[in-house]
């Protein structure tokens, strides 16, 4: 191999290695250190360029020396959230795994970062909860009903989660989301089972770009469901509605499922046209081109309402 290819090979080499090994769940990257250290890459330039026409072996050792310790800073150096890009401009960047958005102190929040299982223990007093899905992920599963009011089972094994939880204004909230900054390929990888009690009325939110949600909650009282992202590969599973159940979908859809109980009151209304294309015609009353209802819907005691803003593409609702 020619001299002046070692440094860009042994690059690659690197930053191909850690990505692997990051995936496998033994390193975690701090990414954003790019925009603290990348005159790195100049030191590493300057140097590659002063040694380039020396062979010598000890000129050889400090330019892949330099590499290693250089790539190495930028890839896995934990330097805190503040950032200076040139010298003389600072500025602060918070990712979503560290940030506290309005900086509650509150002895009732807190906020988890790790892997595995996430709790939070059931109290009768807690009649509304909210929970908050985000960060871009391959998927999340709803699959039972817990005695504890929520638990979730993270199914990698890199630190990839940040978890907070706490009581505001009588409801409480929980907040389940991936890291950003976290590389991650392959179906399944990060895929998340959660459970959720059965006693209080939850409003779920679903704020990302996500493949792969599998939502059963035929369990649970669900006063609000909410989509706002691109999203695809979505299979939802409501019970009986409430007085009146929400379900919203702000969003870009392909392969959106969702599944009512069949003597339930329900109506869809859209910012497009439907068709019989997304649903049973015959269990439904056109009222116009965006607006169908189940007949008695306006009568009924529990309802279901949805509506949907976006591509229409691949979007049902089924019965059961």
């Amino acid at each position: 191999m020619k001299n002046d290819r070692l440094v860009p090979g042994i690059i690659l080499v690197m930053i191909g290695a850690a990505i692997l090994l990051a995936n496998y769940g033994y390193l975690n990257f701090h990414l954003d250190n790019i925009f603290r250290l990348w005159p790195i890459f100049l030191v590493i330039a300057g140097v590659n360029l002063i040694l380039a026409h020396n062979r010598s072996p000890w000129s050889t050792i400090l330019r892949i020396a330099v590499v290693v310790c250089g790539v190495g800073l930028l890839l896995f150096g934990n330097f805190g959230e503040r950032y200076d890009f040139w010298p003389g401009h600072h500025w602060s960047f918070h990712s979503n795994d560290d940030n506290d958005d309005d900086g509650d102190d509150d002895a009732n929040s807190s906020k988890v970062t790790g892997t595995g299982n996430f709790n939070v223990v059931y109290a009768a007093d807690v009649k509304t909860a909210q929970l908050i899905l985000s960060g871009d992920a391959t998927g999340y599963k709803i699959v039972d009903t817990t005695t504890q009011l929520f638990d979730a089972e993270a199914q990698n094994k890199n630190d990839r989660y940040v978890f907070s939880k706490g009581m505001e204004d009588s409801i409480y909230t929980i907040e389940f989301r991936m890291k950003d900054h976290n590389l991650h390929f392959g179906p399944g990888k990060n895929t998340s089972i959660i459970r959720l009690n059965a006693n209080p009325e939850w409003l779920i939110n679903v704020k990302t770009d996500v493949a792969g949600i599998d939502f059963d909650l035929s369990k649970n009282k669900v006063k609000q469901l909410q989509f706002d992202g691109d999203v695809s590969g979505v299979k939802v599973k409501m019970g009986m509605p409430l007085a009146l159940t929400d379900i919203e979908i702000n969003s870009d859809m392909s392969g959106v499922d969702i599944s009512v109980p069949n003597n339930a009151a329900y109506s869809i209304e859209s910012d497009a046209d439907l068709s019989g294309d997304n649903f049973d015609e015959s269990n439904l009353h056109k009222i116009d081109d965006n607006h169908y209802e189940t007949n008695g819907y306006a009568a009924a005691k529990t309802k279901f309402h949805i509506h949907v803003s976006g591509d229409l593409s691949g979007f049902n609702i089924k019965t059961y």
